[in-house]
C-alpha cells in the first residue's frame, strides 16, 4: 500500500503542472535564453549555448541529478506533511481571537481585500524562504545541510533541487508556522471567510515565478534587471553570485524572489557589470575546499556527521564558558 501510494504521489508530482521541471516551465526558460541568446549575437549554435558541454557533462552535474531523483521519492512518501501544519496554526490563531471578540463582523470581503491577503501572504512566504536560507548560512549545525546545494560546481536548472531533505523540513515547517499564523490573524481582521482563491494564490503565483525564467538563477546565463529593479526582486545573476566562492560574495543575496529581505538585512549585493564566477564552496580567502559530495551517499549522509561536530563544539564552548565565569566568580570571592 505504502509502495503503490508513493508511486502515484511520484507520478503527480512529476506530470502535474506544480512540478518544476515540468515541460511548460523548462520550455519557458529555454525560451527566454533563446531571446538573450539572440540579442547578445553569440557565434556559436543555440544548442551548444543552452546546454553547454562543460556543464552538463560535468560530475556535479551528475550529483544534482541523483539528488533530484532521490528528493523526487522521499517528497513522494508523504513524510514532509508533518511539517506542514499551517490550517493547524491558522485554526488555533484564529479560535483564539474569537474568543476575545465581542461581537462577529458582517462586512463582506471586497476583492481588494482579497488581493490585499494574498499579497501578504505571498509576501510572508517568500519572506519564510529568506530566513530558512539566511538561517543555514549563519548557524554552523544547519550549515551542512545547505552546503550540499553549495558544493555544485557548476549550476544548471537540475541545482535547483540539489538539496538536503533536512533543508527541506525545515523551510516546510517555517513557512507552515509563520503562514499559519498570518492566516489565522488575516482570516480574523477580513470577515472570518476567505475565498479558497486567496489561500492558493501564493502557489499560483509561485509556479507565474518558475514560468517567467526561474530555472535561470541556477544556469550559466547572465540576466541582470538593473540596480533599480535589483532592489526589489532578486535576478538570476544576483542569485548565480550567491553561490560564488569569492570572499566579497559570501552570504549575499538570500532571497528566493524579494530582494527586499536583503536590502533589510544588509546583505544585498548588485554586481557592476557581468563578474567572472567561480561555483563551489571555499575559505575565508575564496580557496575552494575539496569537494565532499561527490556521490548521492555523501551528499546525504555527511552534512549528519559535520552538524553533529558543530553541535558537540557549540557545547564544548558553552560548557567553557559557564566554566570560565564560574571560576572567576569564585577567585572573586
Amino acid at each position: 500500500m505504502f509502495i503503490v501510494s508513493t508511486f502515484e504521489n511520484l507520478k503527480e508530482h512529476v506530470l502535474g503542472w506544480q512540478f518544476v521541471f515540468s515541460p511548460i516551465y523548462l520550455l519557458s526558460s529555454a525560451l527566454i535564453a533563446f531571446v538573450i541568446w539572440r540579442l547578445r549575437g553569440n557565434r556559436s549554435g543555440f544548442l551548444a549555448y543552452l546546454l553547454p558541454r562543460d556543464v552538463y557533462k560535468h560530475p556535479s552535474t551528475l550529483v544534482d541529478l541523483k539528488i533530484l531523483l532521490f528528493n523526487l521519492v522521499f517528497l513522494s512518501t508523504g513524510v514532509f506533511s508533518v511539517f506542514f501544519i499551517a490550517p493547524l496554526v491558522a485554526s488555533e490563531v484564529l479560535s483564539t481571537l474569537n474568543g476575545f471578540a465581542h461581537e462577529p463582523v458582517s462586512e463582506e470581503t471586497t476583492l481588494l481585500r482579497g488581493i490585499l491577503v494574498a499579497a501578504l501572504l505571498f509576501l510572508t512566504q517568500d519572506f519564510c524562504r529568506f530566513l530558512n536560507h539566511f538561517l543555514h548560512h549563519k548557524n554552523k549545525i544547519l550549515w551542512p545541510f545547505h552546503a550540499v546545494h553549495h558544493s555544485a560546481e557548476v549550476l544548471s536548472p537540475i541545482t535547483f533541487m540539489r538539496a538536503h531533505p533536512v533543508y527541506y523540513a525545515l523551510q516546510r515547517f517555517l513557512i507552515s508556522v509563520i503562514v499559519g499564523f498570518i492566516q489565522g490573524l488575516v482570516l480574523f481582521i477580513f470577515v472570518r471567510q476567505i475565498d479558497l482563491w486567496v489561500i492558493f494564490a501564493g502557489t499560483i503565483a509561485f509556479q507565474m515565478y518558475i514560468l517567467l525564467g526561474a530555472h535561470l538563477r541556477h544556469s550559466h546565463i547572465h540576466i541582470s534587471y538593473g540596480r533599480i529593479i535589483e532592489h526589489i526582486l532578486i535576478s538570476p545573476a544576483q542569485h548565480q553570485v550567491h553561490h560564488s566562492s569569492d570572499p566579497k560574495h559570501f552570504d549575499k543575496n538570500f532571497g528566493e524572489i524579494f530582494a527586499i529581505w536583503d536590502w533589510m538585512f544588509g546583505t544585498l549585493y548588485i554586481a557592476d557589470g557581468d563578474e567572472k564566477l567561480v561555483f563551489g564552496i571555499a575559505d575565508k580567502n575564496g580557496k575552494l575546499l575539496e569537494q565532499q559530495h561527490s556521490t548521492l551517499r555523501e551528499a546525504l549522509v555527511r552534512p549528519f556527521v559535520d552538524s553533529s561536530l558543530a553541535l558537540r563544539e557549540s557545547i564544548f564552548k558553552k560548557q567553557s564558558t559557564s566554566n570560565t565565569k564560574s571560576t572567576n566568580l569564585n577567585d572573586s570571592e
